[in-house]
C-alpha cells in the first residue's frame, strides 16, 4: 500500500469515529448513556490489558465531558484517577473544557469527592483543574484541599494557589510555611524532593509576600 493510501486510511478512521461518535450520542436519552459510559468506565480501569485499558479511558473521557449531569464529572473524577499520565491529562482536560462552560457541574463533582473523603491521585489533579478554570470559587474550593490527609494532595493545592495568584490565599499559604512534611514533585521526567514549607515559601514569594517562620 502506497504512503497516500495509508494516509487515506487514517483519514477515513478519524471520519468513522467521528461518524460512531455522533451516532451514539445523538438523540440518546442522557441517563442511559451515564449508565453505559459508568459501565464501560469501571471494567476499562480494571483491565488487565493495560493499553487496551488506556485508550478506552481517553476515549471515555471525551464522550463523557459531552454528556450534561453530576454523573458525568463523578466518572470524570474517577478516570482521573488511573495511574496511566495519558489518562490523567484526558480526564483532566475533559473536566477542565466542561468547567469553562458548566463550571457548577464540576463544582459540585470536586464537592462531592472531598465529601466522602476520596483519595488517590485524582485528588492531585483536581487543584489544578480548579486552578486553571480560575472561577470565583476556585478558591474556597482549593482551601478545603489543603486539609486533605494526603501530603501530596496538600502538595498540589499549594502550588495550584500559586497557580492562582489571588492574594487572599496568603494566609492559606502562611500556615504551611513550617511544615517538615516531605513530598516529590514531579516535573516532567525529573522528580524534586521538598518539604510542604518550601512550597509554601515559593508560592508566597510568588505572590509577592515574604514568608513568615517561626523562631
Amino acid at each position: 500500500m502506497s504512503l497516500p493510501d495509508e494516509l487515506d486510511r487514517i483519514f477515513d478512521a478519524d471520519r468513522a469515529l467521528r461518524n460512531a461518535e455522533s451516532t451514539l450520542l445523538a438523540g440518546r436519552d442522557s441517563e442511559q448513556l451515564m449508565v453505559l459510559l459508568e459501565h464501560e468506565t469501571e471494567h476499562a480501569l480494571h483491565m488487565a490489558d493495560r493499553k487496551e485499558g488506556t485508550m478506552r479511558l481517553e476515549r471515555l473521557a471525551d464522550l463523557c465531558a459531552q454528556i450534561p449531569g453530576p454523573r458525568m464529572t463523578d466518572v470524570l473524577i474517577a478516570i482521573l484517577n488511573d495511574g496511566e499520565p495519558r489518562v490523567r491529562v484526558a480526564a483532566g482536560e475533559a473536566l477542565r473544557d466542561v468547567g469553562y462552560e458548566r463550571y457548577a457541574e464540576v463544582a459540585r463533582g470536586v464537592e462531592r469527592a472531598l465529601d466522602r473523603d476520596a483519595a488517590g491521585l485524582a485528588m492531585s489533579e483536581l487543584p489544578w483543574v480548579l486552578a486553571e478554570i480560575a472561577e470565583p470559587s476556585a478558591l474556597p474550593l482549593i482551601r478545603r484541599f489543603l486539609d486533605h490527609p494526603d501530603a501530596d494532595v496538600v502538595a498540589a493545592a499549594i502550588e495550584a494557589l500559586a497557580q492562582l495568584q489571588d492574594p487572599e490565599a496568603l494566609g492559606d499559604l502562611e500556615r504551611f510555611v513550617n511544615d517538615s512534611r516531605v513530598v516529590i514533585i514531579e516535573d516532567f521526567d525529573e522528580e524534586t524532593r521538598t518539604t510542604l514549607g518550601e512550597l509554601a515559601a515559593d508560592a508566597l514569594q510568588m505572590l509577592g509576600q515574604a514568608p513568615r517562620t517561626e523562631d
